[in-house]
């Protein structure tokens, strides 16, 4: 059975142009600078968006992809592949999640092989749900058994982060005025967590070491009584910090395999250019 594997561009995609002879699919969201808009990663990246905002001052908006942009691409695959898993952006991030989703039962008839999932996380762990699809459909395992298994696994990963900018995350409605308020004039700066889909206040902190520390103590917290054998390191255009960090974990937890990886350009719209966190999912043997 061939199987077709459709995401969306905040799932971290290191080369698009390999994507399509490995069976995956990206759809762009959309991003709106004064009136111009673009496609994420097509037409823009993480820098050229801050290079932009600099320069023009303009208000950034994003947008999901269109209904009709998703049936579009499953009417194409459905000719050339058995089934197709189009696995999205937390749902309580985006509407990409709804647009899939209703494209898919607007071909129900037509195309009935399409399974939709909410990853109910962002960036480089919804690309690990991605690929552990991938690895369960090489291990022979059964469309039911694959969808069932990745959303298992989504209830156990764990994603923390510190936006770099409570202001961008306040405008993009993902933060309360009363939150956002208190935040800046008190210079607190939450630690997020992402639980069900959705952002919530995990902890407080005054300065980013201390909630890079605080972070790394719940790394900490979670080994003593989980398996975990990958950590991901997340951040927007602090490279370089989210490195030294890494080295740090790394020496305190050589046991385990880490990984930086970007944030991209429609995160970064809502959290901001310094944003930085940490993702792990516990392991369960198959």
């Amino acid at each position: 059975m061939k199987i077709a594997w459709v995401t969306d561009s905040t799932a971290y995609i290191e080369d698009l142009s390999k994507c399509e002879e490995q069976d995956v699919y990206v759809v762009p969201m959309n991003i709106l600078i004064g009136e111009k808009e673009y496609k994420d990663r097509i037409d823009l990246s993480p820098q050229d968006l801050f290079e932009k905002l600099k320069e023009e001052g303009a208000e950034v908006k994003t947008s999901q992809p269109s209904i009709g942009t998703f049936k579009e691409l499953y009417e194409k695959l459905s000719g050339r592949y058995d089934h197709i898993f189009s696995i999205h952006v937390s749902s309580h991030f985006s509407g990409t999640m709804s647009s899939a989703y209703q494209a898919a039962e607007l071909l129900k008839d037509t195309v009935p092989s399409i399974t939709c999932i909410d990853s109910k996380t962002l960036t480089y762990p919804l690309t690990e749900l991605l690929e552990y699809g991938q690895s369960l459909h090489n291990e022979g395992a059964s469309i039911e058994d694959i969808k069932e298994s990745i959303e298992e696994k989504v209830k156990t990963r764990e994603v923390y982060v510190m936006v770099g900018s409570l202001e961008q995350l306040h405008k993009s409605g993902r933060m309360s005025g009363l939150s956002f308020f208190l935040g800046s004039m008190l210079k607190i700066k939450p630690i997020l967590a992402i639980s069900d889909g959705k952002l919530e206040v995990k902890e407080k902190v005054r300065n980013i070491n201390k909630g890079l520390d605080r972070m790394s103590g719940l790394l900490g917290d979670a080994t003593q009584h989980k398996n975990i054998r990958k950590v991901s390191i997340l951040h927007g255009l602090n490279h370089d910090e989210a490195l030294e960090w890494m080295k740090e974990l790394k020496a305190s937890h050589p046991q385990i395999e880490f990984g930086a990886y970007p944030l991209g350009a429609v995160i970064d719209v809502h959290a901001g250019a310094n944003t930085i966190g940490i993702s792990w999912s516990e392991e369960k043997n198959r």
